[in-house]
């Protein structure tokens, strides 16, 4: 069932929609510490860390304007997140990364949590 603009968002769309906005900062914060530590940031975390940047804002922006593809992009955006996760793991002596790691876990789980709902 969609919702109409007019109607109020549920606390958890809220939630939500503030998870991915969140992780989106984090996201472009940690690409330019990685851009600062040059070679060695690698290409692979460069890209999850661009994916789940994009998609974050995306979600966040659909789920605020109520768009019938909500759901399906909430679902999307926890995959790019866990993707994204795995991926700053990857340098777990980074507190940047870990920071952005912990960001994309929180926001991965309440995309799920979405995803699985009707909005």
């Amino acid at each position: 069932m969609t919702q109409s603009a007019a109607t109020p968002m549920s606390k958890e769309m809220q939630d939500c929609v503030e998870a991915c906005m969140s992780c989106h900062s984090m996201c472009e914060e940690t690409m330019s510490s990685c851009l600062q530590m040059g070679g060695q940031a690698q290409m692979q975390i460069m890209r999850a860390l661009m994916d789940c940047s994009e998609m974050t804002r995306m979600c966040a922006d659909m789920m605020v304007r109520r768009s019938p593809l909500s759901t399906e992009m909430c679902a999307m955006c926890a995959r790019a997140c866990d993707m994204c996760a795995e991926a700053c793991m990857s340098m777990p002596d980074d507190p940047q990364m870990m920071r952005c790691a912990e960001a994309c876990r929180r926001c991965a789980d309440m995309c799920r949590t979405m995803a699985g709902a009707t909005m």
